[in-house]
């Protein structure tokens, strides 16, 4: 294994192993206003919400490594102490890549871009109207890293107002992920999609008590087709089908497979895991459980 130590190598090495490793990141889309009331627009991957109440997000625009100076966007933010963060979708990502030219300080990233300035409610940065979402953001406070170059900067925001197109809202009026097509930061030139076939379901364990990895039998646990996001699956559910159950499952759905491999016990457990592991791929939990325990029944 490849072990790096920060402190024996430079800052742009480190700085690239960090963007390929800890991705893909959300991407705030920064609006501010100078003191003269002059627009700037700049994307920042160092970005996330860290608190629900009160409504916190943070997102830090590091110095330059080349010359360790600041960035507009925070020089306006702790000059103003406002902004607004605009979240980037597929459709804006050309666009905001665009608006990251280190343009000279006074040229309008709007216009650079093509996109258009949305007054906001209660703050005077002007939101992005091409944007999903926009958060308006009053900040809370500004922690300095440090002054070298690559040093981050934490500009941490109250979330004021949040506007969401109706466009991306689904049936219940709640945000749909694949309506809302987000982009999210990789490292160097690559980005991530996160829509169609990218997007899957994870069920959290926030009502249960998974019985846990270590809960399954040997058999299972040891399988070798079966892998680790299999085992996670399994190891979520709180209670096992009962005897009954399995045994009924295991006479309809799966009779054919104990005739075809009856006389041979070791295929007859790999084609059942194979069985399991296809239906844990379909999120069928319940029902794999039922192939795999028929195994023990």
């Amino acid at each position: 294994m490849l072990t790096i130590d920060p402190k024996e190598h430079k800052v742009s090495l480190v700085h690239q192993y960090l963007l390929h490793a800890v991705a893909p990141r959300p991407i705030a889309f920064v609006s501010t206003v100078d003191r003269e009331g002059r627009p700037n627009l700049s994307p920042f991957s160092f970005f996330n919400v860290f608190s629900a109440n009160p409504p916190v997000a943070v997102f830090s625009p590091a110095r330059s490594g080349r010359t360790g100076a600041t960035k507009h966007t925070f020089d306006n933010a702790k000059a103003t102490g406002e902004c607004v963060i605009n979240v980037v979708n597929y459709a804006l990502v050309q666009q905001a890549s665009l608006s990251s030219t280190e343009y000279p300080q006074g040229v309008n990233e709007f216009v650079k871009a093509g996109l258009t300035e949305l007054p906001s409610t209660l703050v005077r940065a002007p939101r992005v109207k091409e944007s999903p979402v926009q958060l308006e953001c009053r900040v809370r406070e500004v922690v300095e890293l440090g002054q070298s170059g690559g040093a981050g900067n934490l500009v941490i925001c109250d979330i004021l107002l949040m506007h969401i197109d109706e466009q991306v809202l689904g049936h219940d009026n709640m945000i749909d992920q694949q309506k809302i097509d987000l982009v999210g930061r990789m490292g160097a030139d690559w980005y991530v999609r996160a829509s169609g076939n990218a997007l899957f379901k994870v069920a959290k364990p926030l009502l249960t008590i998974g019985i846990g990895v270590d809960g399954l039998p040997v058999s299972i646990r040891l399988s070798k087709v079966l892998t680790g996001n299999h085992l996670g699956q399994l190891g979520n559910v709180e209670q096992l089908p009962d005897e009954q159950e399995v045994i009924a499952y295991r006479d309809s759905a799966i009779r054919e497979v104990f005739q075809d491999y009856a006389d041979h016990p070791a295929k007859l457990q790999e084609q059942l895991h194979k069985i399991a592991g296809n239906l844990l791929d379909e999120g069928k939990v319940e029902e794999a459980w039922k192939v795999l325990l028929a195994g023990e029944v």
